[in-house]
C-alpha cells in the first residue's frame, strides 16, 4: 500500500489530513516535527511522498527538503502552509517540489497532489530497480566485455573496436555476442539504451 508521510507541528491540522488521507486509501505515517521524521525511519517498502508543512519549530519544511536531497532521498513532496509567500513556493518548486498548497487546504487540491506525488515516486522507484537491474548485469561482464560493450555503444563497428583493442575482428565478434546475451539486450539500440542509464561511456572532462 503507498505511504503518505505527514509532518505538522499543529496536532488538530495533523489529525485531520490523517483522517483524510486514510480515507482515500492510503497509509499515514504522522510525524509532529521534520527532525522527528529523520529520526523515526522515514523509509517506505512501496512509492511514497511527504505532505509537509513549511513553517515549523527547529527544521522548517525548506530546511527538510533541502537536507532529503543531501541525504539522495528522492521523496516527492507536497508543501502546506499558512503563511506562504511567492519567493518561498518558487523556491521550493525549484527543488522539486510536486505543489505548494494554502491552509486551510481543500481535501480536493491535497488529494490530487497526493496522487500526482505517489505516480511520480512509483516511477521513480521502476527506474531505480531497472538500474539496479542494469548494473548487476553489468557486474556479470569480463573485463574485455566490458570493454568491448563501452565501445560498441559509441557506433563503432566490430573491425573498429578490434583495432581499437588490438586484436581481431573474429574475436570481437564474439565477445560482442556474449555481451548482448548477458545484458539482455535484443539490439545495440537497447544495449545503448542500457549503458546511458548507467553511465557508459563515462564523460570525460
Amino acid at each position: 500500500m503507498p505511504t503518505v508521510f505527514l509532518i505538522d507541528d499543529d496536532p488538530s491540522v495533523r489529525r485531520a489530513l490523517t483522517r483524510l488521507i486514510k480515507s482515500a486509501g492510503y497509509q499515514v505515517q504522522p510525524f509532529a516535527s521534520a527532525r522527528g521524521f529523520l529520526d523515526g525511519g522515514c523509509r517506505s517498502a512501496g512509492p511514497s511522498c511527504l505532505v509537509l508543512d513549511v513553517q515549523m519549530p527547529g527544521l522548517s519544511g525548506l530546511d527538510l527538503q533541502h537536507e532529503l536531497a543531501a541525504l539522495d532521498m528522492n521523496l516527492p513532496i507536497v508543501f502546506i502552509t499558512g503563511h506562504g509567500d511567492i519567493p518561498t513556493s518558487v523556491r521550493a518548486m525549484k527543488a522539486g517540489a510536486v505543489d505548494f498548497l494554502q491552509k486551510p487546504v481543500k481535501d480536493k487540491d491535497l488529494l490530487q497532489a497526493i496522487e500526482q506525488s505517489l505516480a511520480r515516486a512509483a516511477r521513480d522507484q521502476s527506474e531505480r530497480e531497472e538500474i539496479d537491474e542494469i548494473r548487476r548485469r553489468l557486474a556479470s561482464l569480463s573485463p574485455r566485455e566490458r570493454e568491448v560493450m563501452a565501445l560498441v555503444v559509441t557506433g563503432m563497428l566490430n573491425k573498429q573496436v578490434a583495432f581499437q583493442l588490438g586484436t581481431v575482428e573474429k574475436t570481437i565478434k564474439v565477445h560482442r555476442a556474449r555481451v548482448m546475451d548477458k545484458m539482455g539486450a535484443d539490439s545495440v539500440a537497447a544495449l545503448v539504451r542500457m549503458a546511458e542509464k548507467v553511465g557508459i561511456p563515462e564523460k570525460r572532462n
